[in-house]
């Protein structure tokens, strides 16, 4: 696949970065361990083109993506206990470059989304998202185990479901990962357990 890159994109300019956390690499996706984690286990899944979410995907590349998502949910589930995900579908994105997240949880929804059940709706999977960006043009994902939700988007901000699994993780500290990056307490806790994740994965 070719690539169409942006300069200014940190997920584009991949090999500058250096990232230490690269569990695995595919044809057209990275499977990363986030650098600054919300707790062990935080998984980042990107595109290696340009792309702003999971919506915007071709038919092809969803597929591929799809099998990933599937692999990355099943070993943290086994490893951690407890699965999750979202993404912002090019709402309260600092990176328009898409990157859905997986990360051990098993709360409520109503801890992610604090302004009441009103404010979500049950889809089936994660496949109905590119007909969702079709329509809308945009939205936000989450699910908690085996049930997925979008969101109204009109509650959407920058680090919108970063800000909320952290809180209802009792991570606070975690939220702004720009501000955690200035941490050398947070990062060295994120390294060491970000070598754990390591660890669990190439040991699968």
């Amino acid at each position: 696949m070719q690539s169409m890159s942006n300069h200014f994109c940190p997920f584009c300019d991949f090999e500058s970065r250096k990232l230490d956390f690269l569990l695995e690499e595919t044809e057209s996706f990275r499977i990363i361990a986030d650098t600054h984690p919300l707790c062990e286990g935080h998984i980042l899944i990107i595109p290696k083109d340009h792309i702003s979410c999971v919506g915007e995907y071709t038919d092809e590349l969803f597929e591929e993506f799809n099998s990933i998502y599937q692999k990355v949910q099943s070993f943290i589930k086994k490893e951690y206990g407890k699965v999750s995900t979202f993404e912002h579908g090019k709402i309260g994105q600092f990176v328009f470059h898409s990157h859905m997240h997986i990360l051990p949880f098993d709360g409520e929804p109503d801890e992610i989304i604090i302004e009441g059940v009103e404010n979500i709706k049950l889809i089936k999977s994660v496949s109905e998202l590119k007909n969702i960006f079709q329509k809308d043009g945009q939205y936000l994902f989450f699910s908690i185990e085996v049930n997925n939700w979008i969101v109204n988007t009109d509650l959407g901000f920058p680090r919108f479901f970063r800000d909320r699994f952290a809180e209802a993780m009792n991570a606070p500290r975690r939220k702004d990962w720009k501000q955690m990056s200035q941490n050398k307490d947070l990062m060295a806790e994120a390294k060491a357990e970000n070598e754990g994740l390591l660890e669990r994965w190439y040991n699968e």
